[in-house]
C-alpha cells in the first residue's frame, strides 16, 4: 500500500477529477515524429498515476549540442594539470560560452520547430552559450512536441507527486539537434546527503539559549593543542576539532575580498541566521555578527522562521563557513519542488531545481572559487542525456576556476544494507540483476567527490561512505595510476557487481560523523558525507585564499592536482569499508580506494604544495 502524505494525497484525487478531457489527436502529431529520443523503464520506487492534466504549465527545458565541447574538455585539462604550462589559465565566461555555443544549424532548427508549435522567440529564454532554450507550455502542447504521454507518477516512499513520461520522440528534422528535453524521463530526486539530528537532551526548550551543561560538553570537545586533537573529538565533532585534526588552526586567511565559498540549497533547505548566530557564539565567537550573502535562484526562499531551519542547510553554512572564515559565502536557494501544490486550482510546475541552479549559476559572470554541494541520487535513476549534459556544465565551471565538491552519498556502495535477501540494489533496465549503485553527480569525472571518515586517532572510513565506480563515465587518465592499482589488489572480489573500468569515487575524504550544529535553536548531532563534503570545501577554500593572496589564480578543478602533487597533502586511510547490496563492501586500504579515496586532507602540506 502506498503511503501517501495527505497533502499530495489531495493533489492526486484533484488531478483524477481533472481528467475528463479527449486524449491528444494522433492526427495532429507530424508524421516524421517516429525517431525515439530516450526511453527509459519504470524506476524503482515510482508508481504511475493518472495521465496528467492537459492545462498543466510544464517548463521545458531543450538541450543544444557543444561541437566544441571537445576543445574545452582539452582546455580544462591543460589548466587543471600542474604539470602543464598553462596550469591555473583558466578561461573567462566568455571563452567558455562560445565553446558550448551550437551550430548555426541547430540553432534554426530547433527554433522552426518551436515555430510550428507556435513559439517565438518572445517565448523562448535562452542560455548566455545559445545550448539551452527553456519555453513554457501547456501539457497538451508537449504531448504533441514530443509525440508522448504525460503520466502522474508518485514516490512511494516520500509521496513525492511529479509529472513524467517514460519515453519521448522528436521530429527527423530536429533530431539530431536536440541532446534531450528535461522533465521527460527525469526521476532522480536529488537529496540530501545526510542523517537525522539527534538533539541534545539538556536543551529542553528549543528557544533557550545554550545552557551550562551543553556549553561544558562542548568545552570538553574543544582540544587544548594546536598540535594534538583530543579524544573527545571521536565522540562530537566541533570546528576545533577539524581545525586541529586537518591543521587549519592559527591560519587567518589574507585575500577574502578576493575569495569566496558558495553553499547550495534546495528543497526548502533554509539556512537560519539565528542558528548561525548561536552556533558561532558557541564555536566561533569572533564570527556572531557575520553571516553569508542570499541569493534566491527561480524564485527560491530562506525562510528565517526556526521551525522551517534546514538540517542540511545549517549544517552545510555552519561548518563551510566556520572552517573558511572570514572568507565571505553565498548561500543559494533554489525553488523546485514536486510540482504540484494542492491549494492552487491550477497547478503550477518548478521541475528539476538541479537544472534550474546550474543554468543560473552558468551564466554568472562572477562565482564563488569553491562549490560545496551535498545532494545525489543513484546514478540509475538518472537519465544518461541527462548525467553527460550535468557532467559538461561541472566541466565548464572547472576551466573558469571554480572547485565543484560533492557528497558521495551514505549508502556504501548501494543501499547500506549487507543482507543478500532484502537488498534493493537491483538494475531498472528490466533485468533486475543486483548490482552496486553508483551515486551521481559524485561518479562525474569533473567534481571531487568527498567519502566520509569516523574517529580522529587514527581516522577510519565511516561505514556509510559513498564509494565506487560509474556506470555512465569512463575513468579519466588522471586516476588510472591509483584506481589501477587498487583494483589489482583487488582482484575478481565482487567481479560483475561494479564497472571496473568506470570513473571511482570518491576523491578525497573528510569528519562526517556526530557534527554538532545548531538547528532550530537547539543543539544537536549530525552524521552523513554531508558533513565531509563543506567541510573538505572551506580547506579548498583556504588554500584557494593562499593563492590569491600571492597573486596566483585559484585551484579551479582539483583531481588532476590530488591524484599528482596533492596526494602527498593527503593522510591515507587504512581501514574501514563500505558495505551495501547484500556485501560487506569495499575495503580501505593503502593508497587510493573507493571507501575514502585518496585520504584526509593536511593543510600546512597542501598550502605548501600550492
Amino acid at each position: 500500500m502506498l503511503n501517501i502524505p495527505f497533502a499530495s494525497l489531495a493533489v492526486v484525487l484533484y488531478l483524477y477529477a481533472s481528467l475528463a478531457r479527449a486524449a491528444p489527436n494522433p492526427a495532429a502529431f507530424s508524421a516524421s515524429l517516429n525517431i525515439v529520443k530516450e526511453s527509459i523503464n519504470p524506476p524503482r520506487g515510482w508508481v504511475q498515476g493518472p495521465p496528467a492534466p492537459e492545462h498543466h504549465t510544464i517548463k521545458l527545458s531543450i538541450a543544444l549540442p557543444q561541437p566544441r565541447f571537445g576543445e574545452l574538455e582539452a582546455h580544462l585539462q591543460e589548466v587543471s594539470d600542474p604539470a602543464h604550462a598553462r596550469y591555473g589559465q583558466h578561461l573567462s565566461k566568455a571563452d567558455v560560452d562560445a565553446l558550448v555555443t551550437p551550430h548555426q544549424d541547430s540553432l534554426d532548427s530547433v527554433d522552426d520547430w518551436l515555430a510550428q508549435h507556435g513559439l517565438g522567440d518572445e517565448d523562448m529564454v535562452r542560455s548566455d552559450g545559445m545550448d539551452w532554450v527553456t519555453i513554457r507550455v501547456t501539457i497538451g502542447t508537449a504531448e504533441k512536441m514530443l509525440d508522448t504521454k504525460y503520466h502522474i507518477w508518485i514516490h512511494e516512499e516520500s509521496g513525492d507527486v511529479v509529472v513524467r513520461t517514460l519515453s519521448y520522440s522528436l521530429p527527423e528534422s530536429v533530431h539530431e539537434h536536440v541532446e534531450l528535453v528535461q522533465p521527460t524521463t527525469m526521476f532522480a530526486r536529488f537529496k540530501p546527503e545526510m542523517a537525522s539530528l539527534h538533539y541534545f537532551p539538556s536543551v529542553p526548550d528549543a528557544l533557550e539559549p545554550i545552557t551550562d551543561s551543553i556549553a561544558a560538553v562542548l568545552g570538553q570537545q574543544v582540544p587544548s593543542s594546536t598540535t594534538a586533537v583530543s579524544p573527545t573529538c571521536n565522540s562530537i565533532i566541533t570546528l576545533e576539532c577539524l581545525q586541529d585534526l586537518y591543521g587549519t588552526k592559527g591560519y587567518t586567511p589574507q585575500a577574502a575580498d578576493k575569495n569566496a565559498l558558495g553553499i547550495t540549497g534546495y528543497l526548502e533547505q533554509f539556512a537560519n541566521l539565528q542558528d548561525l548566530k548561536q552556533f558561532y557564539a558557541q564555536q566561533l565567537p569572533q564570527a556572531v555578527n557575520t553571516s553569508f550573502t542570499f541569493v534566491p535562484v527561480a524564485g527560491g526562499e530562506n525562510s528565517q522562521n526556526l521551525s522551517e531551519a534546514g538540517i542540511e542547510a545549517n549544517l552545510d553554512t555552519q561548518y563551510g563557513l566556520g572552517l573558511s572564515f572570514p572568507t565571505p559565502g553565498t548561500f543559494w536557494s533554489t525553488a523546485g519542488r514536486p510540482p504540484f501544490n494542492a491549494t492552487l486550482t491550477t497547478p503550477t510546475d518548478s521541475n528539476e531545481p538541479y537544472n534550474t541552479w546550474l543554468d543560473f549559476v552558468l551564466n554568472q559572470t562572477n562565482l564563488p572559487q569553491t562549490i560545496s554541494t551535498s545532494y545525489g541520487d543513484e546514478e540509475q535513476s538518472v537519465p544518461l542525456s541527462y548525467a553527460i549534459r550535468a557532467c559538461s556544465s561541472f566541466a565548464q565551471l572547472g576551466a573558469r576556476g571554480v572547485s565543484v565538491i560533492f557528497s558521495s552519498g551514505d549508502g556504501g556502495v548501494g543501499d547500506g544494507d549487507t543482507d543478500p535477501a532484502t537488498t534493493t540494489c537491483k538494475t531498472i533496465d528490466g533485468q533486475n540483476k543486483t548490482t552496486f549503485l553508483p551515486f551521481f553527480p559524485a561518479s562525474c569525472p569533473y567534481v571531487t567527490a568527498v567519502g566520509g571518515t569516523v574517529n580522529v586517532a587514527p581516522e577510519v572510513g565511516v561505514f556509510f561512505s559513498g564509494g565506487g565506480f560509474s556506470n555512465y563515465f569512463g575513468r579519466p587518465a588522471y586516476q588510472d595510476s591509483a584506481v589501477g592499482t587498487y583494483l589489482a589488489n583487488l582482484g575478481q572480489t565482487y567481479a560483475g557487481l561494479f564497472n571496473a573500468s568506470g570513473r571511482a569515487y570518491p576523491d578525497v575524504s573528510a569528519q562526517s560523523m556526530n557534527f554538532s550544529i545548531v538547528s532550530g535553536g537547539r543543539n544537536g548531532l549530525v552524521s552523513g558525507t554531508s558533513a565531509a563534503a563543506p567541510t573538505f570545501a572551506a580547506i579548498v577554500s583556504l588554500l584557494n585564499d593562499v593563492r590569491l593572496a600571492s597573486n596566483r589564480s585559484p585551484l579551479g578543478f582539483l583531481n588532476p592536482f590530488l591524484y599528482t602533487q596533492g596526494v602527498q597533502g593527503l593522510t591515507d586511510i587504512l581501514t574501514g569499508n563500505n558495505p551495501g547490496c547484500g556485501t560487506e563492501g569495499f575495503n580501505s586500504s593503502q593508497g587510493w580506494d573507493p571507501v575514502t579515496g585518496l585520504g584526509t586532507p593536511k593543510f600546512e602540506v597542501l598550502k605548501s604544495l600550492v
